[in-house]
């Protein structure tokens, strides 16, 4: 039985932590995302696994209900993505929820050469019911993967990675994948890449800044200034050596425009700059490894 949104719902209690600034109201969900999470529903007919990919900088704001609830009926193989920027301990601690009857986990960097091998023989496991009845027929089947996650995951980048070549678009920013597209792996499996979605209603603050702070929400749509004020605040909680070592201890945007210059022609700290510059940090782990949750 795959994951389930109970599931969810009790990691998330477990490993979240208390959201105390709460200044922004974060909601996006445009038209096409809607559209897709229609289309992934009339494919389920002929699917027979779901690849559900999650950033490892904060896997459980990436599991969407509403992906959820199209999966869970459907063996499922999660992929815990980008953990060259994730904190490791904390990856091995929450992938454990991940495994069970129907469904399991693999931790990966996609842009590393061949780190979706292993992925292909998971995906024969999951679908081994289906080899097996078609096997004593004397036929050798088809496994059809769908491949779900939240924008910016890196869903592309593993097609790409497992295709050998690039064959799926790829940014490093939400919204790239317009519209599904089949892929042939070899080995009789073939796999859809589909547009990132997120949740319709973002009730969860505490999420929405998460996927915020991971590039899976437009940046033009969020105020950046307080984003990385968020950010800080959240990082000098959980992460306050790293914090120490990139900037200073208890770093605010102030500390760090001083630190690196970032200053207006007024001698001020330019906080539009200050701010792109953290999130970038953030994102490109130069700050060091870190999961929010």
């Amino acid at each position: 039985m795959p994951f389930k949104l109970a599931n969810l719902q009790e990691i998330t209690k477990k490993y979240k932590t208390k959201n105390k600034r709460g200044k922004m109201k974060i909601n996006w969900f445009p038209g096409h995302m809607s559209k897709a999470l229609n289309e992934m529903k009339k494919m389920l007919k002929i699917i027979d696994v779901v690849i559900y990919v999650l950033d490892s900088r904060a896997p459980i704001s990436s599991v969407n209900p509403s992906l959820n609830k199209i999966s869970e009926n459907k063996p499922v193989l999660y992929v815990f993505n980008k953990t060259d920027l994730a904190d490791e301990a904390k990856i091995a601690s929450i992938s454990k929820s991940f495994k069970g009857e129907g469904f399991d986990y693999v931790c990966l960097n996609s842009t590393m050469s061949g780190a979706g091998k292993i992925i292909k023989q998971k995906l024969k496991t999951l679908a081994n019911a289906k080899i097996q009845k078609y096997l004593a027929k004397g036929v050798k089947t088809t496994i059809r993967a769908l491949v779900v996650g939240v924008p910016n995951s890196g869903k592309s980048t593993l097609i790409n990675n497992l295709c050998g070549k690039a064959k799926a678009i790829t940014g490093d920013r939400p919204g790239v994948t317009k519209q599904n597209l089949w892929l042939p792996l070899g080995d009789n499996i073939e796999i859809c890449d589909t547009p990132g979605t997120l949740y319709p209603n973002l009730v969860d603050q505490e999420i929405a800044l998460n996927l915020a702070f991971i590039g899976s929400i437009k940046d033009m749509i969020v105020d950046q200034v307080e984003l990385a004020e968020a950010l800080l605040g959240r990082l000098n909680a959980l992460y306050p050596q790293l914090i120490t070592n990139r900037y200073c201890q208890n770093a605010t945007l102030e500390d760090v425009a001083k630190k690196r210059g970032y200053l207006t022609h007024g001698s001020l700290p330019d906080y539009e700059r200050t701010a792109q510059a953290i999130i970038d940090d953030f994102r490109k782990g130069r700050i060091g490894k870190i999961t929010l949750d």
